[in-house]
């Protein structure tokens, strides 16, 4: 399966672009999933995803919690928490 990732502010600056097309090992199936491999890949990666609880994603622009399933996504964002006013 592939799909495209997107980063965003503090996300974005660690892992060092803003976005990029992956193939998903048959393996990650969930957003969870996908952050645990994502910090596996690198250093960069590894910083970025080092404390999962900061940082929030999104499929197909709609926000889900990690063990949302990522079976038939097109696109997945991650991004730290957002505050608004």
């Amino acid at each position: 399966m592939s799909v495209k990732l997107r980063y965003f502010a503090w996300v974005r600056e660690r892992v060092g672009k803003a976005e990029e097309d992956i193939s998903l090992p048959a393996g990650v199936t969930t957003v969870g999933g996908l952050m645990d491999w994502l910090a596996g890949r690198g250093e960069e990666y590894a910083h970025a995803f080092e404390n999962r609880k900061f940082i929030r994603a999104a499929i197909d622009r709609t926000h889900v919690p990690p063990e949302t399933a990522i079976k038939g996504a097109a696109e997945i964002a991650f991004f730290p928490p957002m505050t608004g006013g």
